[in-house]
């Protein structure tokens, strides 16, 4: 992972698939809002500032998949995160304890 921007992508992503579960899905965009909106840079989730976070939300994205404490979706299916293409959603992985 690329710094402290990832750190706080890879935080916001297990946030929002936590409070969500294993059974729910989240899109990046939704992550990558909250970053921003947590971020207090007095810009709103809804400007689009939140698109400059998906780079790296993708890259935190990959190394949780890798790491085992997300899956990620394309189509409804789980793909390998060296796969990533597209439009993806991520999901808490199933055997990950809630906390």
């Amino acid at each position: 992972m690329n710094g402290s921007g990832d750190a706080a992508a890879s935080a916001a992503i297990m946030d929002l698939v936590s409070a969500v579960g294993p059974v729910k899905s989240i899109c990046p965009t939704e992550v990558a809002r909250a970053m921003v909106t947590r971020s207090g840079g007095g810009q709103s989730a809804e400007s689009e500032a939140w698109r400059r976070h998906l780079p790296e939300v993708r890259r935190a994205a990959v190394h949780l998949a890798q790491t085992g404490r997300i899956d990620i979706l394309h189509k409804g299916k789980v793909i390998a995160p060296d796969a990533v293409h597209g439009v993806i959603r991520l999901r808490l992985r199933s055997n990950q304890e809630l906390r």
